[in-house]
Parts: structure tokens; sequence; C-alpha cells
């Protein structure tokens, strides 16, 4: 049986969340909030799945520069793997670096700082267009000379270890300091303090930033997230205000020049009254939340479903039919939508779940072709259709009770 091993990584830093989670509790530090935690996992849950669809490209286009454009064939013992790392280390550097200084790489990055936390939950917060575009910066670990399977071996070892420098609950580690990117160089990082602002790119080697002047120690306490706090839990709204942002940008240029400025210029060169213009139009946001026990309960259960499903599908991917896989990665996205909606608590979230039901049994029925599924899904159909009007108050009365109509 092929099953695949790295899904079990999600067990694992789920568990080191919670241990940080208890700990930050025993030692009376607050360091996590529910909203933004769900938040964070949310977007941690769809960049794993989307790995399901990217890996076996980019390790296509790996194997391709490799065979036909790669400059040397680097292959041996340990300077080999020494030498990869170094060059590993290196690319991310700049990858991360270009991240923030130019704007059409900081709007895949940027949802990486939205997080007013800072823990384990937010080494989680990865989008799928940051995988794709430091994918196509490790092009040129092949393309130097590295083999496809060493340069995945790495990127998975090298990947890990961020992880645990999103942290508070460790505090300054001595001689490693001057080495390696620690929780306490990575705070910096994060943080929207003005003299901390875009110091520490490093990902598991420091001494890039010392010797490119970024870096920066950690004296003063660091404020976390971005320079204009984005104030909203919303799936779809975390991963494409920036996108909007620019595009309302380019369409109010008018030059060309303006435009290349906007596309490959930096954050600041975006006009800051456009996201408010933007939240005004198409956020409706509500200030006045307050998540009540019915819905925490309601939005935590989902996101552990969600998991399990996500770590079934990791782990069984070879033998899941590409439509199923379709399906169910779709209804997950549905879902961490739901989600974040359910964390702004939006009207509109009962018509979401009643389409997911609906959803949910159709795939049943069939991609599973049991018609016994009819016997569940006929009367349910009619049940939610005549009492409609009573279900939503009901639910709305159970999740929606604090709302503030937006």
């Amino acid at each position: 049986m092929h099953l695949n091993i790295i899904a079990f990584a999600i067990p694992l830093f789920v568990t080191l969340m919670l241990v940080e989670y208890f700990l930050s509790i025993y030692f009376k530090k607050p360091v996590f909030t529910f909203a933004e935690a769900i938040a964070n996992i949310n977007v941690g849950i769809a960049e794993r799945l989307s790995d399901v669809f990217t890996t076996g490209i980019f390790y296509f286009i790996f194997s391709y520069i490799y065979e036909h454009y790669r400059l040397f064939t680097l292959t041996g013992g340990w300077w080999q793997w020494l030498c990869l790392f170094i060059f590993t280390d290196f690319i991310w550097y700049w990858y991360h670096r270009l991240g923030h200084e130019v704007n059409i790489l900081w709007a895949a990055h940027v949802v990486h700082h939205q997080s007013d936390d800072f823990n384990y939950t937010v080494s989680a917060r990865i989008t799928v267009f940051q995988s794709l575009a430091r994918g196509i910066f490790w092009c040129l670990l092949p393309l130097i000379g590295f083999s496809p399977s060493a340069t995945y071996i790495m990127l998975l070892v090298h990947g890990a270890y961020p992880f645990f420098t999103h942290t508070q609950m460790i505090g300054k580690l001595g001689i490693l300091e001057y080495f390696f990117v620690t929780p306490s160089h990575h705070r910096v990082h994060h943080s929207s303090n003005p003299e901390y602002l875009d110091k520490n790119y490093g990902d598991v080697l420091i001494i890039w930033d010392k010797l490119f002047g970024t870096f920066r120690e950690e004296k003063a306490i660091p404020v976390y997230g971005l320079t204009k706090p984005l104030e909203s839990h919303s799936f779809l709204w975390q991963h494409f205000h920036f996108p909007m942002e620019m595009w309302v940008a380019l369409r109010r240029s008018n030059s060309l020049a303006q435009k290349l400025r906007i596309l490959f210029g930096k954050p600041d060169d975006i006009d800051p009254a456009i996201r408010p213009f933007l939240e005004k139009k198409l956020l409706r946001r509500n200030r006045n939340i307050n998540l009540n026990s019915s819905l925490s309960r309601y939005v935590m259960l989902q996101t552990i479903i969600i998991l399990i499903g996500l770590f079934t599908i990791l782990l069984f991917e070879k033998y899941i039919k590409p439509e199923h896989l379709f399906v169910s990665s779709l209804f997950i996205i549905i879902s961490l939508i739901s989600s974040g909606a359910m964390l702004e608590q939006k009207r509109w979230i009962f018509e979401l779940d009643i389409f997911r039901i609906i959803f949910l049994m159709s795939y049943c029925w069939m991609f599973l072709g049991n018609v016994q599924w009819l016997l569940i899904f006929v009367p349910l159909v009619g049940v939610i259709s005549v009492y409609y009007k009573v279900i939503k108050a009901s639910y709305h009365s159970l999740f929606l009770s604090s709302y503030e109509q937006n």
C-alpha cells in the first residue's frame, strides 16, 4: 500500500499548536485568539490541499530543467547536501525579500502577515499563490545542477524549520542567535513596528540578513500584523484584497510607467485610500462581532472535520480518482469560505450551509453510486424547502444572536 507519509505532518503540527496553546495558558501568556487561529489554519488547509495538485507539476518542471538545462551535475556525498542547503536558503532569502519589495509578489505573500497574533498557527498561513511564486524561484536549484529528488527532499526539510520560529513562547537562544533564524529574529520580521519593517528575511540562516543589511535585533516589544490591520477573517478577502487594490490602482493609472510601478514597485506605491474604498464597496464589515459559544463550537467542529478530511485526502491521494479528488477539494474550499464567513457573522452563511449540504449529498449520490442516498437526499431537500424560513430563523438565532445586520 502506497500511503503518503507527508500527511502525518498535519497531526504532528496540530499537536504542536495545541501544546503551545496549553503552555500559553499555563504561563498566562495570551498569544492566541480564537478567530485568528481558525483563520490562520484555514489558509494553511487550502495551501496543503493545493500541494496535491502542484507537487507533481513542479517535480515535472524540476526534472525537465535538470535534464535539458542544468549548468552542472552536482551529485555526491555530504558536500552536495551542504551546497544544496546553502543555495536553498540563499534563494529563499531573495524570494522572501522580493516578496516584500515587489507588489506582484507581495500580493501572494501579504496573507502570511495579516494575523495580529504570532504563534504556531501563523506558520500555516501560506497561500496557494505564495507556494506557486516560490516554486518558480526553486527552479533555480535544478538549473544549477541539483537533482529533482534531492531538491524535493531539501525543500521538505527546509520548509519544516520555519514552523518553529513562529512563537512567542521561546526567548533568545544565546549563541544560536548569531547564525540561525530564531523565534526572536522572526518576531521582528512579523512586527509592524516602524524600526522592524522589512527586516530579517532569512529562513534558516540569519547570515544573509547580516550580509545584506536587513538584520535587526529584537529590542522593543513587537506589534504583529500589517501596518494597517486587515480586521477581517474572511477567507476570500484575506486572499484577494491586495490583488484588487492593485487592479484599482492599475485602472486609475494613466501611463505605462505608472502601471509598471504598480506591478513591480513597492507596496507603498499603492494609494492607501484604495483599501477603505474597496472595504466600503465589497466587505460590508460588521465591527461589533461577538462570537457566541454555539458558533465557536460549530466553527471548531467544522475545522476539525476539515482537517480530518485533508489528512485522509493526502494520505490516500494515490488511490483517489481525479474526479473524486476535485469534488472533495472543492467542498473543502467552500467550507473554508463558510468558516471565514461565520467568523465575520455574515447573513448568507445559512444559504451557504444549505448549499454545502446539497452539494455533499449530490456528490455521495452521483459518485458513490448508492441509490440509498436518494432516500436521505430527497426527503432532506423537501424538509428544507417546506420549513426554509423556520430553519433559517432558528439557525440565525443559534449562531448569529449578536449579529447586527450589515
